[in-house]
């Protein structure tokens, strides 16, 4: 099991092409998703998020409405204060929790301040297990979050050798 994050971004940005191949490749045949869900939850459990919170130093956090409202309450703050504080609009992904120079807003180290109010998108992060839609239809993120994330890096890895792909 790959850990070290320099190695998983390395290895990630050289797998890059082999694992966009995976995607089509798993776009075109059969996958047991039950079987690749259960293998991601065993990687899952033996990798602790609240330690590496490398996703939210990389990665952008979507917002629903929902999350919106459920976080001003939390914070105590109107949801137009929320929006106006704590998030901002990217072009590609919509509302997205505002990012620091360190990751996102809510980051302190590698604690999340609200993790228990925090949004869905962190929630169901990595999008392997939970999420939704069907696996194959969340494959199209996983080559960039193979370069930071050591689940999904460790999920795409032995989903090759469970599809005997190469």
């Amino acid at each position: 099991m790959l850990t070290d994050l320099v190695e998983i971004r390395r290895q990630g940005e050289k797998k890059r092409e082999e694992n966009l191949r995976f995607r089509r490749h798993l776009k075109t045949h059969g996958l047991n998703e039950r079987r690749f869900r259960r293998m991601a939850e065993e990687i899952e459990e033996q990798i602790d998020c609240t330690v590496c919170a490398n996703c939210c130093k990389v990665a952008t956090a979507r917002l629903a409405k929902r999350d919106v409202e459920r976080l001003a309450r939390h914070l105590r703050v109107k949801p137009g204060v929320f929006l106006r504080d704590y998030s901002e609009t990217s072009p590609e992904e919509g509302l997205i929790l505002r990012r620091t120079t360190a990751g996102c807003v809510f980051l302190d180290g590698t604690a999340c301040t609200v993790y228990d109010e925090r949004p869905a998108s962190c929630r169901e992060f990595p999008h392997l297990v939970r999420g939704a839609g069907s696996l194959v239809s969340r494959m199209w993120e996983m080559p960039d979050r193979a370069c930071y994330c050591p689940i999904v890096y460790n999920a795409l890895e032995a989903y090759k050798v469970e599809a005997a792909f190469r």
